[in-house]
C-alpha cells in the first residue's frame, strides 16, 4: 500500500507541475523517472523486427477512375483484413498544410512553462486540453510524450480557444483531413462489399472528429520506458500524420506465424491510415484493428497528429453480418460512448478495448 500511495503522489507532484515530460528535459534530467518505468516484458524490443513491407502503401490517386476503383477497394480490403494498417500517398492533403500542423505542433510544445500552462487540463469537458498521458492516474506506467487535443467536431473550439501556435493551422488540417476521411469511408464500405454510402449513412457521416497532437521529447534511457504503450484506437478508423523521426510499430503475423512488432517507415507525403475498434467490431472481425505502440527514442522530438474519425451520440452499432453469411455474431451492441468510457477507464494498460465487447 505504502508504495501506491508513494506512486500517486509522485504522480501527482508531476502532474501539478503542468510542464509535462518537456518541463522534465528542459530541467536536465539525465535519468528516466520510475513512474515512466515499465515492465521489461512490456517493452520486448527484442522482437522487433525492421519489415516495412509489411504496411502496404496505398496510392489513392484516380480513386474516381472506374478502372482504378475496383482495384484500390482491393488494395484497401487487404490492408484492412490483415495489417490493419496502410500508408496513403496521393491522398489529397496538401504537404503544405501537413508541414504546418507539425510545425506548429512542436511550436507550441518548445513555448515557455507560463505559456503552456493556462491550456494544461484533465477536465474532459474542454474542447482543447494539454496534458501528459491522459491515463497518468490510471495506467501501469507512464508515457514518454505530451499531447495537445483538439475536439474539432461536431462542436469545435472557439479561436481563442486554441493556442496561437495552432490558430488557424488546425482548423484548415481538419478540413483537409476529413475531405479525405470521407473517401476513406467510402472504400471502406465497398471493401466490405457494401454499397460506396454504406458507412457514411450508418454512421451518421462520421460526424466527431478529434485530434491529438502527440510530442515525445529525446528520451535519455529509452530502453526503460514507452512513449505510447500498444494500444488499439477506440474510433472507426484513425488519419496519422508522423515526422521523419520514426518510432511507430504495429504488431503483425510473422514466421511460424508468431506476432512481432515491425517498425512503419517513414514515407515522404504519406499519411497512415489504421482501422479502429469500431470497424472491427461491425465487420464482425473481417477487419483488424491491429495493436500498435510508439517506442521512445534518445533522438528527437517525434511529433505526430492522429485524427480519430468517431461517431457520437446514442446510435447503437452491432456486427453487419451479410445475409446468407453463417458466421456468428461476435460482439454484443454498444455505443461510441460506452466503449470511449470503458477505455477511458482502464487506460493504456496493453490491454485490448474490444475483449470487453466480445460475446
Amino acid at each position: 500500500m505504502a508504495s501506491a500511495v508513494d506512486r500517486f503522489q509522485e504522480l501527482k507532484a508531476f502532474d501539478d507541475t503542468k510542464s509535462g515530460v518537456k518541463g522534465l528535459v528542459d530541467a536536465g534530467i539525465s535519468t528516466v523517472p520510475a513512474i515512466f518505468h515499465h515492465p521489461p516484458g512490456s517493452l520486448a524490443l527484442d522482437n522487433t523486427h525492421d519489415h516495412h513491407s509489411g504496411i502496404p502503401v496505398i496510392d489513392l490517386a484516380g480513386a474516381w477512375t472506374p478502372s482504378r476503383r475496383a482495384e484500390l477497394v482491393s488494395e484497401v480490403k487487404s490492408a484492412a483484413e490483415t495489417v490493419g494498417f496502410f500508408q496513403a500517398v496521393n491522398h489529397g492533403v496538401p504537404e503544405a498544410a501537413m508541414s504546418q500542423m507539425l510545425a506548429a505542433v512542436r511550436s507550441f510544445n518548445e513555448e515557455p512553462v507560463e505559456a503552456k500552462r493556462v491550456y494544461y487540463t484533465r477536465d474532459n469537458g474542454r474542447r482543447v486540453r494539454y496534458q501528459t498521458n491522459f491515463d497518468l492516474f490510471q495506467s501501469p506506467a507512464a508515457n514518454w510524450r505530451d499531447t495537445l487535443y483538439f475536439e474539432m467536431e461536431p462542436n469545435g473550439p472557439t479561436a481563442e480557444e486554441i493556442p496561437p501556435a495552432c490558430r488557424g493551422v488546425v482548423t484548415d488540417y481538419a478540413r483537409s483531413v476529413r475531405t479525405l476521411g470521407g473517401t476513406v469511408l467510402e472504400l471502406l464500405s465497398e471493401a466490405l462489399g457494401l454499397h460506396r454510402g454504406y458507412l457514411e449513412h450508418a454512421t451518421e457521416g462520421l460526424e466527431g472528429l478529434n485530434i491529438a497532437a502527440h510530442y515525445y521529447p529525446a528520451c535519455p534511457e529509452p530502453r526503460l520506458t514507452m512513449g505510447t504503450t500498444r494500444h488499439s484506437d477506440p474510433s472507426f478508423f484513425t488519419v496519422l500524420l508522423q515526422d521523419g523521426v520514426g518510432g511507430l510499430q504495429v504488431i503483425v503475423e510473422g514466421e511460424k506465424l508468431q506476432p512481432v512488432w515491425v517498425d512503419v517507415s517513414v514515407v515522404a507525403g504519406a499519411l497512415i491510415v489504421n482501422i479502429g475498434d469500431f470497424l472491427q467490431l461491425i465487420s464482425n472481425d473481417r477487419f483488424k484493428s491491429v495493436e500498435h505502440r510508439v517506442v521512445s527514442k534518445s533522438v528527437g522530438p517525434r511529433v505526430s497528429v492522429a485524427c480519430f474519425f468517431q461517431s457520437h451520440g446514442a446510435a447503437v452499432y452491432s456486427p453487419i453480418i451479410p445475409e446468407g453469411d453463417p458466421s456468428p455474431q461476435l460482439y454484443r451492441s454498444t455505443t461510441v460512448e460506452e466503449m470511449l468510457q470503458h477505455f477511458r477507464e482502464k487506460g493504456l494498460d496493453g490491454s485490448s478495448t474490444l475483449q470487453h465487447f466480445r460475446i
